[in-house]
């Protein structure tokens, strides 16, 4: 594959076709047993240069081990915000805690619940993250450079993904996710691009988004208050729930990434079921 010189990939490029370097192929299980991402040639992590936002940021790609056995066939692909908290725990917010973003996945395609597909996780910016995240600008927070990101995501980060891998590139197979601010910008996205991130229909009043949201109890009342709103906007505007939204209210669960872990084969199974 061929990638820009403007983005630097830290694992061998041929490593995306199914050997290491060394040209021995490589079993998903020895891969898991010793859960080290840097030998596992199905996870790259690049160093992503923006021509629309200042600062640098790690894309981190993990494929399916369908990616290496079927090399025919192409994969959707599931876009998620705050990457370094979703497979590495070295990188993450909270040393040790992430989604298990990969052997999540992984469970649910051997298991054949969901269908295999690419993640890739967009790593925020640090200090740039609120801005980035947030649609529309706050008079006392700021923010509001989402439209932006959002620009970087479709005009630049996609384009790049699709010519990199074998990926299935329409919207019906092109998902978008995150969690709290991460989760924000996904919706808007969502919402204003639809036919980037998902089917549209120009025959109804609503683009046909297929929407997973949830909250934990245990967030604070006006969390689950704001979670509960939102839901019921989306009812009224044509949704149907177990249809094309999934709304969960999880007990006991806090803000943090071992609460959307324990969440997320719900959401995989919801947004990407197996065919």
């Amino acid at each position: 594959m061929e990638i820009p010189s403007k983005y630097s990939l830290d694992h061998s490029v041929e490593r995306a076709e199914g050997q290491t370097a060394s040209g021995e192929e490589v079993s998903e299980a020895s891969v898991d047993d010793v859960d080290d991402l840097a030998a596992n040639p199905r996870y790259h992590v690049y160093k992503f240069h923006s021509e629309i936002l200042p600062d640098d940021r790690a894309v981190l790609v993990y494929l399916p081990q369908q990616y290496l056995e079927q090399e025919e066939r192409r994969f959707p692909v599931f876009y998620l915000q705050d990457g370094q908290n979703l497979f590495d725990g070295r990188t993450s917010y909270i040393a040790g805690r992430t989604w298990n973003a990969h052997t999540t996945a992984d469970r649910l395609t051997r298991e054949s619940q969901i269908e295999p597909l690419i993640l890739v996780g967009i790593a925020n910016t640090g200090l740039r993250r609120m801005a980035e995240y947030t649609p529309t600008r706050d008079f006392r927070l700021g923010g509001g450079e989402g439209p932006s990101y959002g620009r970087l995501l479709i005009e630049e980060l996609k384009p790049f993904i699709d010519r990199a891998y074998r990926t299935l590139t329409g919207p019906e197979d092109t998902g978008l996710g995150g969690s709290s601010l991460g989760g924000l910008i996904s919706l808007y996205l969502g919402f204003e691009r639809p036919d980037v991130f998902t089917i549209v229909n120009k025959t109804e009043p609503k683009p046909k988004l297929r929407i997973w949201l949830d909250v934990g109890v245990a967030e604070g009342a006006r969390h689950v208050r704001d979670a509960e709103l939102l839901n019921r906007l989306l009812l009224d505007r044509g949704w149907q729930s177990g249809v094309d939204l999934t709304y969960l209210k999880a007990e006991g669960a806090v803000h943090d990434e071992d609460a959307w872990s324990a969440r997320l084969d719900q959401v995989l199974r919801f947004l990407f079921p197996s065919r």
